[in-house]
C-alpha cells in the first residue's frame, strides 16, 4: 500500500498456499496488483525482468546442491540487471553444539505454536534428510554461484537466516 505502483507475480506449486496468497492479497486491497501462477519458477512465463524476488523458506528443500544453484539462477535469470533477491532459509552447521541448543529452542517454539508432539519429534530426523540444512556460508556461497554478488545476511532467527544480494 505504501508502494501503488508496484507489481507482484506469486509463483506458488501448492493450489491450496496461493489461495491463502490470493486471500491475503484481497484482505491488503491489492489483488489487482498481483498475478498468481500455480506451478514452480521453471514454468513461469516472464515477458519482461522483474525488479526483484524473494524465496522464502524454499531453497532448503532442493536437497541436491546443483538443484539449488540452479533455483537461483532461475531467478537470476529472471530479474534486470541489478534486481534485488531476498531470501530465507533454515541454515546451521549441523554438526556443532550451537545446532543442538538452536534445534532444541526451534522445537520447543513449535510446540508452543501448537505444534503436534510426533511431528515436532520427527523433525530432529528429517532436517538433513528431507531438508536441506546447511552452514550459512554454504547457503551464501550457492547465491553467488547462481549469479548473484555476494549475499548480504540481514536476519536470524533461531534456524532462519536471510540474506539480499544483487544480480551480478
Amino acid at each position: 500500500q505504501k508502494f501503488p505502483q508496484w507489481r507482484f507475480t506469486v509463483v506458488e506449486p501448492s493450489a491450496p498456499m496461493l489461495e491463502v496468497c490470493r486471500r491475503k492479497a484481497e484482505e491488503c486491497g491489492i489483488t489487482t496488483r498481483c498475478s498468481f501462477h500455480e506451478g514452480y519458477l521453471d514454468s513461469l512465463p516472464c515477458p519482461e525482468p522483474f525488479d526483484a524476488a524473494t524465496a522464502l523458506l524454499v531453497s532448503q528443500f532442493i536437497l541436491a546442491p546443483e538443484a539449488r544453484v540452479a533455483f537461483f539462477r532461475g531467478i537470476a535469470d529472471r530479474l534486470r540487471p541489478a534486481g534485488y533477491l531476498a531470501s530465507a532459509d533454515l541454515a546451521a552447521d549441523t554438526t556443532s553444539d550451537a545446532y543442538q541448543r538452536l534445534l532444541d529452542v526451534w522445537l520447543r517454539l513449535m510446540r508452543k505454536t501448537g505444534s503436534p508432539r510426533e511431528q515436532i519429534e520427527k523433525l530432529r530426523s528429517t532436517y538433513g534428510r528431507e531438508v536441506a540444512v546447511l552452514p550459512p556460508q554454504q547457503v551464501s556461497a550457492i547465491i553467488a554461484s547462481a549469479g548473484f554478488e555476494r549475499p548480504t545476511q540481514f536476519l536470524q532467527t533461531v534456524l532462519i537466516h536471510a540474506w539480499f544480494a544483487r544480480k551480478a
